[in-house]
């Protein structure tokens, strides 16, 4: 398998760890792309656009884009932040003063960083949603408005997988007056020229490949993914938390449907391309090579300061969260402590590194069962780190 695109001189391992995936790990069509100091030094593709295409079909080209899943709660995560940023939204101020519905069935006192950190206590619905219906911003917002938390909003946390699709979606439509897919298009994807869409335009789909579930390899480092006995019961288990946030939408969307696609769900169904979400990373911490810095040195810190830690009630593993983004540990591994991003499940990742100046982006056309730590991505991140010792 042919591996296309370039790497700066130091960054061959990268390179090499690319074309194993596809050798090893059974990746059928990815793209890496990695910025360091705001320019870019990885740009690698390779395989099929279509994960289900038959050998010989439509390779996967430089701009080809994909569905990348959670990583999209990073992109969803910057809107409100750079909201706070230009004094228009408060962190620590409740939801309800935005959003007066929120206040419903104990919710009053719950924070706009909660929903951030994944401690506002609503990871669930009572009723999951069609896709039809999830896709509609007026019923999903209406759907966690009227929930009642599941603990007490800032005690806890637990990944909120779904409904944080509503939950930032709506709180940025009743400040700003647009939908979050047209606040990312105007102030984010389009001024910077990175390839993501939350909401896909009619006109870019016929860039986006076809998604669909890759069987995980028999080899060494796939039996990483196997989960511990808790999470695996957790999964299995219809009644819990896990099984509930995951099924907030309920059945399952198609992720190849157009339809789907000129969504704009936050939590789960952005497209981009791996070089779109690298730029995108790479703009938070600094400038870019024909685009502008997005966050202030203070919003950097204000992403990655942490906000929840420990045992999550949702994924049943410790994870860490700072406001909108993951952050390195055990769960989800990134390039160093101080990075901040955020995974697709079952294979995209995206994340920033300021004492490093990296930013990196995989997207990938087949997904595995994992949820935070793929081991395509992980490959990846290692070839990073050891290009940068």
């Amino acid at each position: 398998m042919d591996v296309h695109g370039t790497v700066a001189a130091g960054f061959e391992p990268v390179r090499d760890a690319f074309a194993s995936n596809f050798e090893l790990l059974g990746d059928r069509g990815a793209a890496v792309a990695v910025y360091r100091d705001g320019h870019r030094i990885v740009d690698l593709w390779g395989g099929t656009r279509d994960f289900d295409g038959d050998a010989g079909d439509a390779p996967w080209e430089r701009g080809t884009a994909q569905i990348v899943r959670s990583a999209t709660k990073g992109v969803a995560a910057a809107v409100l932040l750079l909201l706070h940023q230009r004094g228009e939204l408060d962190l620590d101020a409740p939801v309800g003063a935005h959003w007066p519905e929120y206040k419903a069935a104990g919710k009053e006192r719950t924070l706009v960083r909660q929903l951030l950190a994944h401690s506002a206590g609503v990871p669930v619905l009572d009723r999951p949603l069609t896709p039809a219906e999830a896709a509609d911003p007026d019923l999903g917002a209406a759907a966690v408005a009227a929930q009642a938390p599941v603990w007490e909003p800032g005690t806890d946390h637990g990944y909120h997988a779904q409904t944080y699709s509503w939950l930032t979606g709506e709180l940025v439509r009743r400040v700003t007056g647009r939908t979050v897919g047209e606040w990312i298009a105007d102030e984010i994807a389009g001024p910077l020229g990175a390839g993501l869409w939350l909401g896909l335009p009619e006109a870019e789909q016929g860039r986006v490949g076809r998604v669909g579930p890759a069987p995980a390899p028999e080899t060494a480092g796939a039996l990483r993914t196997r989960p511990k006995r808790a999470v695996s019961e957790a999964y299995a288990d219809p009644d819990s938390l896990t099984r509930r946030a995951f099924g907030a939408i309920s059945p399952l969307p198609d992720e190849n449907d157009p339809a789907y696609r000129a969504a704009a769900l936050p939590a789960s169904n952005g497209i981009a391309t791996a070089d779109g979400l690298a730029r995108f990373y790479a703009s938070l911490i600094g400038d870019v090579d024909g685009g502008r810095r997005l966050f202030t040195p203070g919003t950097v810190e204000l992403a990655r300061a942490e906000q929840s830690a420990g045992p999550d009630r949702v994924l049943v593993v410790a994870t860490r969260f700072g406001l909108g983004y993951m952050l390195h540990g055990s769960a989800s591994p990134l390039l160093s402590p101080g990075s901040f991003g955020h995974p697709g499940r079952g294979g995209a990742l995206a994340f920033a590194d300021p004492e490093s100046g990296i930013a990196f982006g995989y997207v990938t056309n087949g997904f595995r069962k994992s949820v935070t730590a793929d081991p395509r991505a992980q490959a990846l991140v290692r070839a990073v780190r050891t290009a940068l010792s």
